[in-house]
């Protein structure tokens, strides 16, 4: 069975083909996750830096403490993009995930959700600047597509559910302008090959594995 997720992207039709029972984001990569190692990881208290400053920061990724939104952290690193003559592109996003409610914001490659938990996405917030009009879509536990969901430059979506204990499985984005690229974690495979594109999906679906983390970079 074969469930389309498609969404207008700057006046084109994305359209992410998702096949049940597929993993889309290639082969189970182990490198840079320690064998039995378990992290939440972008679930910081808020308390150290403050508002719009960053935790943490790792070859380009930025995590906020846990009382910044997405829009917020993306205005901060569009700015520190713009005060260093570099073009302004960046996505930031937090994961919902089971028993740990909203964990913090990150961006540019961070990673969102845990390893090692074994607890589920439940639902993420996206921002995106700086690569035009984009899109999201979710296949969560027993609702193979979501629908999607587009918004303008600069502004946040919300993909997956809060309060029904849900799991995420797979996760789709769009941008109309460049490159989007995104990276799964995903319950008994591990760390997935990345992909980059207009549009792309990553995780699995038809086989019950919970999406557990996810990295996403322009």
């Amino acid at each position: 069975m074969q469930t389309k997720i498609a969404g207008v992207v700057g006046g084109a039709l994305v359209a992410l083909a998702v096949t049940a029972g597929t993993a889309y984001a290639g082969h189970h990569q182990t490198h840079g996750t320690p064998t039995g190692s378990q992290t939440v990881v972008a679930a910081v208290s808020g308390q150290a830096g403050g508002p719009y400053k960053p935790v943490h920061q790792t070859a380009g990724s930025t995590t906020y403490g846990k009382g910044v939104s997405v829009a917020e952290a993306l205005d901060a690193e569009l700015a520190k993009q713009e005060r260093s003559a570099t073009a302004a592109r960046a996505v930031c996003y937090r994961a919902h995930v089971a028993d740990y409610g909203w964990l913090g914001t990150t961006c540019n490659g961070g990673t969102a959700g845990s390893v090692g938990l074994n607890k589920a996405i439940e639902a993420l917030e996206v921002a995106v600047g700086g690569a035009g009009r984009f899109c999201v879509n979710a296949h969560l536990r027993d609702v193979p597509c979501q629908g999607t969901q587009c918004a303008d430059d600069g502004d946040q979506l919300t993909v997956g559910t809060v309060g029904q204990a849900r799991p995420m499985e797979a996760f789709a984005i769009g941008v109309s302008s460049g490159a989007v690229n995104a990276q799964a974690h995903v319950q008994n495979i591990g760390w997935m090959d990345p992909q980059s594109g207009g549009a792309v999906v990553v995780g699995t679906t038809g086989r019950a594995y919970n999406l557990e983390a996810i990295k996403i970079w322009l």
